[in-house]
């Protein structure tokens, strides 16, 4: 007989991990749901209850969880979503699953912001913040008029599929032929409302701040800020390798201003990159889900996952913000980004080793829950391959089908943006 409701985590990746540790070191009984191509790390954590294995496509995402709901009696449970596509089909179906789960992250009012990067842009207009030049282009015509600040970056507006252009994160170009041919490739795997064109801000990952928070109604009530101090790979990090909570005030300040614009309600984490040309902080991204080194939060004395559980349960929370100087370390890819950096003549083996001084939290390891770190060798091989030998997911150019619908935001999805600023 259960005494009070558990955890439904979408996903088995790294950040289900954090969660799975999180909740059950406080005795929440957690459940992951995933598909047999996820990530299967947190699949070894001896904090999962039990592992349910679903169909991998997000449409299907929200059947699944009412599926589970009725069979396992999962009513009143907390979901965490924890990729992007997971926490969009949630929101867009948000009323539903909030007449039989607690919920951690927002409606598609708020989310549109964070899912389409073509509508970030909008809250940094909003709430005053810097926004890095970014542009919109629909035809090659377009391109081809654009007067581009050169170096600049081609970023899919969304990831709704894997293929190449996703899965590199951005791709640099440095000059008009480049650009024109760089963007119909990505428009041929995207289409064209899938592809944006943004300035490079100088600068590798010591320059990325982030803002996370939980938050109710727009008020951040537990937050901490970070610095992304190194990432891998360095020129775009797939994902951070060392992060150090600090103080940094105009963040903070930004990041509050931008959650209070939406209105935002659970879990958040909002990026910026500080531009050494003129010191300003700008937007980059709005994460509507957990964030890959929330672990780092219980160590800096904010259990992220936990609180989230608590404020989606009606239980009480105090507003609380993390200590800094507290580390989240992930060697497996620490150890190439640092010594790239090394060879590079920008870091000094003892700097490395001073940056990873206590009191630091390991991405993998604890003592109280050793398999996935043992796991993890075996794991990394086992995603190499399969990175490998996977299919081609629109590996060859082509127009898009007309048909098709664009990954870009829908026309009422526009029409809220104009309205929100």
């Amino acid at each position: 007989m259960r005494t009070r409701p558990g955890a439904l985590v979408i996903g088995s990746n790294l950040r289900a991990l954090g969660i799975a540790r999180s909740l059950g070191r406080r005795g929440v009984e957690t459940w992951l749901l995933s598909s047999r191509g996820d990530d299967p790390v947190a699949r070894a954590s001896r904090f999962v209850a039990r592992s349910l294995l679903v169909p991998g496509d997000s449409a299907s995402v929200v059947d699944a969880v009412l599926s589970a709901a009725a069979r396992h009696r999962l009513d009143g449970w907390t979901l965490f979503p924890t990729d992007d596509e997971s926490v969009a089909a949630l929101a867009r179906r948000h009323e539903v699953l909030a007449e039989r789960f607690a919920l951690t992250s927002p409606g598609w009012d708020a989310l549109r912001y964070a899912y389409h990067k073509r509508l970030t842009h909008c809250v940094a207009q909003k709430v005053g913040a810097a926004y890095p030049w970014t542009r919109y282009p629909r035809s090659l015509v377009e391109v081809a008029e654009l007067e581009c600040p050169f170096p600049v970056i081609l970023k899919p507006n969304a990831k709704p599929e894997e293929n190449r252009f996703t899965r590199a994160k951005a791709w640099r170009v440095s000059d008009r032929p480049s650009l024109m041919a760089g963007w119909a490739d990505a428009a041929g795997l995207m289409g064209p409302d899938g592809v944006i064109i943004q300035e490079l801000i100088p600068g590798d990952g010591e320059d990325q701040y982030s803002f996370a928070s939980l938050c109710q109604g727009g008020v951040a009530l537990a937050s901490l800020v970070a610095r992304r101090t190194r990432q891998y790979p360095r020129d775009f990090g797939h994902s951070s390798s060392l992060v150090e909570t600090l103080e940094a005030p105009e963040v903070e300040r930004l990041g509050r201003l931008i959650v209070e614009a939406l209105e935002w309600n659970g879990l958040v984490e909002v990026e910026f990159k500080r531009d050494p040309r003129d010191g300003s902080f700008k937007l980059l991204d709005i994460n509507g889900r957990v964030w890959t080194w929330h672990a780092l939060g219980p160590r800096a004395g904010v259990d992220f996952p936990y609180l989230a559980w608590r404020l989606s349960q009606g239980l009480p929370i105090e507003p609380v913000r993390a200590q800094p100087g507290v580390r989240w370390v992930r060697l497996a890819t620490d150890i190439p980004s640092a010594l790239s950096a090394v060879r590079a003549g920008e870091l000094s083996l003892r700097e490395w080793a001073a940056s990873l001084q206590r009191p630091r939290q390991g991405a993998l390891m604890c003592w109280d829950d050793p398999v996935p770190v043992l796991a993890d060798p075996v794991l990394t091989l086992w995603r190499t391959i399969r990175r490998h030998a996977r299919v081609r997911y629109r590996e060859t150019p082509r127009p898009h089908p007309p048909q098709a619908r664009p990954p870009g935001p829908s026309s009422r999805d526009r029409s809220a943006a104009r309205e929100f600023v």
